[in-house]
């Protein structure tokens, strides 16, 4: 299991952030529970999968490897993550692709992120 300061060491101020702000970080969690990691229409996974998508639209890393590891925890498989990427590719182009690459990487189990640009 990754860890979040495997993912990003700026993450071990979470606990800290959660004393500062409780109501905040609570909401947040609440809201992350219910809109992703709960099966509805559409199963968890997927929804792990959308996140991440979301996540190499906005191009945050942390959140990038965070959500591969989920979507990989929920039972992602590499098949459906490809599918995905393909949208992130599509959509966004090299720099989609690029980011869709470190998506790749991070679910493959890797806590870097890929180098260089694939375009």
């Amino acid at each position: 299991m990754t860890s979040l300061t495997d993912i990003d060491p700026a993450l071990a101020a979470i606990k800290e952030l959660g004393a500062l702000c409780p109501d905040t970080v609570k909401s947040v969690r609440h809201m992350r529970q219910r809109a992703i990691y709960t099966d509805g229409a559409l199963p968890a996974k997927h929804k792990a999968l959308a996140a991440l998508l979301w996540s190499i639209s906005a191009r945050c890393e942390p959140c990038v490897r965070f959500y591969a590891a989920e979507a990989r925890r929920l039972g992602a498989t590499k098949e459906e993550l490809a599918e995905f990427l393909g949208v992130a590719s599509t959509m966004g182009g090299c720099v989609g692709e690029t980011w869709a690459v470190k998506a790749l990487h991070a679910f493959s189990g890797g806590s870097g992120g890929a180098d260089g640009c694939a375009c």
